[in-house]
């Protein structure tokens, strides 16, 4: 049985999650980040107890399949962000269906539904989350930024920082700079 908690996030929360699992008797194939999966099904006492004993710690156990793959295209959207070395240069749309193996369409819609902005709204705030740290901690110029996101050039990497931000990329480099002084 595979089981998602939210907020597993780290690799104090995989023990904690595994101690848990040992107390309560559970066995377990995996305990990952976000993701258990266990031998057996388990019963519905021993799921309550579960998501009882890990709201405690503030983790959440999650059951609503809509809700879960949004929990994935978030993560698998990161993954593409964050990681864009380890998976080849591919269209968001396509690697969203072929990770999650779902239509894009019924994808998007959950998405919307679920967080009230569109996939490409949210793929682009976090794109520029991950500009804005790339500005700020590293030296690497707006080109290889551009290049390490997949922007199309340099000037739709500026048009969209400065769409959502107000002010231009380089502007938002020198203010950081100053912040650090």
């Amino acid at each position: 049985m595979r089981l998602y908690i939210k907020y597993m996030v780290s690799s104090r929360c995989k023990q904690l999650v595994k101690n848990e699992l040992e107390r309560l008797g559970i066995q377990c194939t995996t305990v990952d980040l976000g993701i258990i999966e266990t031998l057996a099904e388990l019963s519905t006492e021993e799921l309550e107890l579960l998501r009882t004993n890990l709201s405690k710690s503030g983790l959440e156990l999650l059951e609503d399949k809509k809700r879960l793959l949004v929990i994935q295209m978030k993560e698998a959207i990161m993954e593409l962000i964050y990681h864009p070395d380890e998976i080849p240069n591919v269209n968001y749309s396509d690697y969203l269906s072929e990770k999650l193996n779902q239509d894009y369409t019924y994808l998007s819609n959950i998405f919307s539904e679920a967080k009230g902005i569109t996939i490409q709204q949210f793929i682009i705030l976090r794109k520029i989350e991950r500009v804005k740290e790339q500005l700020a901690n590293t030296d690497m110029g707006l080109a290889d930024i551009a290049f390490k996101l997949n922007y199309s050039s340099v000037a739709h990497l500026s048009n969209q920082f400065k769409k959502n931000t107000g002010m231009s990329p380089s502007n938002y480099r020198q203010m950081m700079e100053k912040v650090d002084l």
